[in-house]
């Protein structure tokens, strides 16, 4: 019997992609943001996966049946606002936005309905997946707070991939793994530079803030990882890049999967960066061949960075940095 995984995915969004073919035009329909993304990971890796969201409007239908055909059961919230949609055309090998909406925010109804159904599917989940909607100011940022709370309090497991206010409220509850990657760390203004030692600082700020794991995503560059209080560096397989898009989304699944599977938590993240280099290698978003993410797994090596914890590798920060790296948690 496969592990079970629960996604928040408040918002689901129906992605429309045109591409060229044979002289023509391809015309792609497929439901799409961050929890269906991971969920697709999830699924392929042989996880259960529970998807607890709102459907309304014009695509809120499609985008069930769409889920349904994708292995993924859905734990829906009708309501009358609208999914989100977008349309990319990829005919000249780029992706160019022509059209994108969100999505409507969610309505105190909606929302009391939404928090019941994850709460009871995240209650009997070996995991539970916070994933954020397709825009800010859909989702209230302390629903995640919430959930994390109530889901940790009742012996869950949390992973969350997330940023800016929701990421915050979410760490208040505490999180057993976090996943973001360093843009968002820099726009988030928790880190300066995608510099090691930057990133540094803001690891051990996340940690005390209360994420037991953290992993941090920096594009090509090694991932770095840290484990109670123990950092690691990552280098990522080398690989031929077809879409860089979806990478974070399929590598947080990755490590929930293993996780899921009863994989130690460093062999839980060299299945999740496998995953989430497989998934550059391909067109289609959170997709993964799973013979190939373990082969891929076997080769991911993770490298002590021991200097990076220690305050002579951060010389050039201040007082205040210093003392929140060697201040207990």
């Amino acid at each position: 019997m496969p592990g079970t995984a629960m996604i928040f995915a408040p918002i689901p969004v129906l992605t429309v992609t045109i591409e060229a073919h044979d002289g023509g035009d391809d015309v792609h329909l497929h439901a799409g943001g961050q929890g269906l993304w991971q969920g697709r990971v999830l699924a392929a890796l042989d996880v259960r996966v529970v998807l607890c969201g709102v459907f309304g409007g014009e695509a809120g239908p499609a985008l069930r049946h769409y889920i349904a055909d994708e292995g993924v059961e859905v734990r829906a919230v009708e309501r009358t606002g609208n999914n989100g949609v977008y349309v990319h055309d990829r005919r000249d090998g780029e992706r160019d936005t022509l059209a994108e909406n969100p999505g409507d925010p969610l309505t105190r109804h909606d929302l009391d309905h939404l928090y019941n159904v994850t709460l009871a599917e995240g209650l009997v989940a070996d995991i539970s997946l916070l994933s954020g909607p397709a825009g800010p100011g859909l989702v209230p940022s302390d629903v995640y707070r919430r959930l994390g709370h109530d889901l940790r309090a009742n012996g869950g497991r949390v992973v969350v991939d997330l940023t800016g206010e929701p990421m915050a409220a979410a760490l208040e509850s505490g999180v057993d793994v976090l996943k973001v990657s360093h843009e968002e760390l820099i726009a988030d203004g928790r880190a300066e530079r995608d510099e090691i030692p930057d990133l540094v600082v803001a690891m051990h700020r996340l940690r005390a803030e209360g994420a037991d794991t953290i992993v941090v995503s920096r594009a090509a560059n090694p991932v770095l990882v840290m484990i109670e209080k123990e950092i690691f560096t990552v280098p990522l397989p080398k690989l031929r890049t077809a879409d860089p898009r979806g990478a974070g989304d399929s590598m947080t699944a990755g490590i929930a999967a293993g996780l899921v599977g009863g994989l130690e938590t460093v062999d839980a993240i060299r299945l999740g960066v496998a995953a989430g280099a497989l998934n550059v290698t391909r067109h289609g978003l959170g997709t993964l061949d799973p013979k190939a993410a373990r082969q891929l797994a076997e080769r991911v090596e993770l490298h002590p960075l021991d200097a990076a914890a220690e305050p002579e590798s951060t010389r050039s920060l201040s007082p205040s940095e210093l003392a929140d790296i060697t201040r207990p948690t």
